[in-house]
């Protein structure tokens, strides 16, 4: 697998967007370049759930992911759904790897279908054929056939499938602690070192993020 320089993180409709703005946080932290794509319906998630007004335009939005996040001049950039001159739309100049997250059910359809009706379905899509990683973070209960005959199809391709699962076996105080579970298992799918949780096996004193 190629060194992870730079990651495409996709925030659709579905719940669990604080599980997407974590991961870009702990991208950044990590010294990878982002580029960070959203859809409208993110837009209203994010007021949902955490209250937050994600700005409709990408230079805005660009601007508060950076000050949230403390990414540095040229580490993260945000593009709208229709720039199709953005890099990941191309196989010329794609991301190393890309992670929709969280992922709904009607994007996970799109890329499936490879339909590439808007940018993050276009990105996706790139991923695929230029062969490189692609996670699919779905937040649905229960998933019909057709979700799980969708998720398959995408497995048999090389897409990783990672629901929002979090696991108690950490001994989780917080929602953060849920948080962090599930976006340490998206970091390691990239191969991206990270301390979110302590590790199954070691002892909760030798990991420096055990709760």
């Amino acid at each position: 697998m190629r060194p992870i320089k730079t990651v495409t993180v996709a925030l659709t409709g579905a719940s669990g967007l604080p599980y997407g703005l974590r991961l870009i946080d702990c991208l950044i932290a990590a010294g990878i370049r982002v580029w960070v794509l959203y859809s409208q319906a993110a837009q209203v998630v994010a007021k949902q759930e955490m209250d937050l007004t994600l700005p409709s335009r990408s230079a805005e939005a660009q601007q508060w992911l950076m000050q949230r996040s403390g990414a540095l001049d040229g580490q993260l950039a945000v593009f709208g759904r229709e720039e199709w001159f953005a890099p990941v739309a191309s196989g010329s100049n794609p991301a190393d790897a890309m992670v929709v997250c969280p992922c709904s059910m009607g994007t996970l359809a799109a890329i499936a279908q490879g339909s590439s009706d808007n940018l993050i379905e276009r990105a996706a899509d790139v991923s695929i054929k230029e062969q490189r990683k692609l996670v699919l973070v779905p937040r649905e209960a229960p998933f019909s056939a057709i979700h799980l005959e969708n998720m398959l199809k995408l497995a048999r391709l090389g897409v990783v499938i990672l629901p929002p699962s979090p696991g108690f076996y950490t001994h989780p105080k917080t929602v953060d602690d849920m948080i962090d579970f599930v976006v340490a298992r998206i970091l390691d799918q990239l191969r991206i070192d990270n301390q979110l949780t302590p590790r199954w096996g070691e002892p909760a004193s030798d990991n420096p993020a055990a709760p």
